[in-house]
């Protein structure tokens, strides 16, 4: 009986295995190439190196990138593109829902209406905790 449910942990454990780390790891390496696959003149794109450029030319193994408005090329392989940028418009909830996370200080003309009046604006001088001679 012993020996049943041990065999049944290990089981159950590589079960486990499967479900939270390989899989998603095959889901993410099938996005990538399917990802690598789909790019087309003009896409832009940041390479494994943060290099961010205009695509030019793409072949079977290659793709040319132009990095700046210096028409500086450069040819790279496919499997070197980390992202491609400006394909997917965020939905505008989104956008504006980072606008707040980004700027979270920020308030709006409705927000300061229901602010108190006795709110300071201003950041207090820091004292001085040094010990005078």
């Amino acid at each position: 009986m012993n020996g049943t449910s041990s065999i049944i942990m290990l089981v159950l454990m590589l079960v486990i295995f499967y479900f939270f780390l390989i899989r998603p790891e095959n889901k993410r390496k099938k996005a990538a190439e399917q990802m690598r696959n789909n790019l087309k003149k003009g896409d832009t794109v940041t390479t494994i190196g943060g290099i961010v450029g205009k695509v030019i030319a793409v072949s079977e193994n290659t793709l040319v990138i132009e990095t700046s408005e210096d028409r500086v090329r450069m040819e790279l392989t496919k499997w070197a593109i980390s992202t491609v940028n400006g394909q997917t418009e965020l939905p505008k909830e989104k956008k504006e829902k980072d606008k707040k996370q980004e700027n979270p200080a920020e308030v709006t003309s409705s927000q300061k209406d229901e602010l108190p009046e006795d709110v300071v604006d201003e950041i207090p001088a820091p004292e001085d905790d040094e010990p005078k001679d």
